[in-house]
């Protein structure tokens, strides 16, 4: 994680203050912030580095399949289930599982989330044995869910209980001292990965830290890159540079805001 904005600083000083303890974690920020490098971070510095850390992401899997995800199925338990299956709280058991994007779980589902997280037990689908786990919860969302909870499309009681230890990471646009370190890193990893030893030229390094980065650090690494392999010259100019379409800037800047106190 690069960064050393006050804002950022707080947040590390954050996570080894919470990291040895096993509180839930809410991660709260915007779509390219790094949630995921954020989580990570909380499980290499825990007592439960030894163990792994299992991630899912909520909103990439069907909805009819992020059961069985969770909490492993028994074989026969549907039409595809040829094999018994561990979900990922039984992977996770002694380490930490991250539910990344846990603003679209199914509502339906929520519920057996928070008996999950209450019991410290599961149950495969298909099965009526209930299974002891031992995981640390780190959960992570672009989304209000103070917002969500109000308009009925999360459970307040499933909300309250992810609301342990609330860390907020501030977007790129608002910690403008990270972009010249982030910079510097990508270019270091472009060079690693082949693209030689490249720079900015004055105004394109002036045009990177004017942008606004809707996409925030992961549209930075991708311009960068970008910018890496279209520059024929080892300075990179300003014409070497491309950002997202105008569409694609006000559609991402028109995402809900993140709630300052989650």
């Amino acid at each position: 994680i690069v960064g050393k904005s006050p804002s950022m600083r707080q947040v590390f000083a954050l996570i080894n203050r919470i990291a040895p303890s096993n509180a839930t974690v809410l991660i709260n920020g915007e779509t390219g912030v790094g949630k995921e490098l954020i989580a990570q971070a909380i499980h290499q510095v825990s007592n439960r580095s030894e163990k792994p850390i299992i991630t899912v992401n909520c909103g990439a899997i069907a909805k009819d399949l992020i059961e069985s995800e969770l909490f492993g199925h028994e074989k026969g338990a549907f039409t595809s289930a040829h094999l018994v299956r561990k979900g990922a709280f039984e992977a996770a058991h002694g380490g930490t599982l991250f539910l990344d994007e846990i603003g679209e779980l199914p509502i339906d589902l929520q519920p057996k989330i928070l008996r999950a997280l209450e019991n410290r037990e599961v149950k495969r689908v298909g099965s009526n044995d209930l299974i002891d786990v031992d995981v640390r919860i780190v959960a992570a969302t672009h989304r209000d869910l103070h917002q969500m909870v109000s308009q009925g499309r999360f459970r307040e009681d499933l909300y309250y209980r992810l609301f342990v230890v609330p860390l907020v990471i501030p977007p790129l646009r608002e910690r403008i001292d990270d972009v010249h370190l982030l910079i510097d890193h990508f270019l270091e990893d472009a060079e690693k990965n082949g693209a030689g030893k490249k720079t900015f030229s004055k105004s394109a390094r002036e045009s990177l830290l004017q942008y606004e980065w809707p996409g925030n650090v992961r549209e930075l690494k991708n311009v960068i890159q970008r910018a890496c392999l279209v520059s024929e010259s080892d300075e990179i100019s300003v014409e070497s540079l491309s950002f997202s379409p105008s569409t694609l800037h006000e559609r991402t800047t028109q995402e809900p805001n993140v709630a300052k106190s989650a």
